[in-house]
């Protein structure tokens, strides 16, 4: 059975959440922010950022937001920090007051929103003048190796994929169309950094078995095959992932971050 992207939080979790966590931990400690600060998590889909922003940035508080009423429920359940609270809601039209917070952050969702700018805007109005205003996306187009593989194996497959994989999909995850959205945000001191973190399965099935949950474009591709099509192309990705003689699976994982004053 499938799922959306949007309604499944353990899915979500064993396909990228489980790396997010760790993209997390340098993203929030490369910003900098002083402790008991005002935080918001726009996005906040399982938790992953608003959890480290608790563990690490000693905030006053951190809300969390999300167009996912499961996401929250999920969220809810792991962060049971008394700073965090949860709420439902677009990433463009936030249900927060002007100035409400010293850091607004978001994480692997502006490629997924309709218009990145104005989520950004958003962003940048319920910060207050003067705080920080940053997110972080997938390299999609070469740094995120998990995606890489499966999309090169699914146009080896079929050579009409290529129109599909998510680099074409998601072109704002580069740097020079990330400074772009910023800049039409009204947003200044836009810096952009790549931040790559090791991602290594146990084994081929650690990695293929999130691919079976359609959790994100990769994974609905997969289980619109027939099962043939689909064996076939666990078949070649196997064959091409670097695998270790005791079957473990090292890739790399690169995001793009992207931080600006409000």
């Amino acid at each position: 059975m499938t799922t959306d992207i949007w309604q499944s939080g353990a899915g979500y979790e064993a396909y990228v959440g489980r790396w997010s966590r760790r993209v997390a931990e340098v993203f929030i400690e490369g910003l900098g922010s002083p402790a008991q600060a005002r935080w918001v998590d726009v996005g906040c889909g399982t938790g992953a950022v608003t959890e480290t922003i608790l563990r690490l940035a000693d905030p006053a508080s951190v809300v969390g937001v999300d167009p996912s009423e499961a996401f929250v429920t999920f969220a809810r359940g792991q962060v049971v920090d008394p700073r965090a609270s949860f709420a439902v809601g677009d990433g463009a039209a936030l249900p927060l007051s002007d100035d409400g917070a010293d850091v607004a952050v978001s994480g692997l969702v502006l490629n997924f929103v309709p218009d990145p700018a104005a989520m950004l805007a958003e962003m940048g109005r319920v910060t207050r003048p003067g705080g920080t205003a940053a997110i972080y996306v997938w390299d999609y187009a070469d740094g995120m190796e998990s995606m890489r593989h499966f999309w090169d194996a699914a146009v080896e497959q079929d050579p009409g994929m290529r129109t599909k994989s998510e680099s074409l999909m998601f072109e704002i995850c580069k740097p020079e169309p990330l400074r772009d959205a910023f800049q039409r945000a009204g947003l200044t001191d836009i810096d952009v950094q790549p931040i790559d973190v090791p991602t290594v399965f146990r084994d081929f099935d650690d990695y293929w078995r999130p691919f079976l949950m359609a959790t994100a474009p990769a994974p609905r591709h997969a289980m619109s095959l027939s099962e043939a099509d689909r064996e076939d192309l666990r078949r070649r990705l196997q064959a091409r992932l670097p695998t270790r003689p005791d079957g473990s699976i090292h890739l790399v994982a690169r995001a793009w971050a992207a931080s600006a004053t409000v």
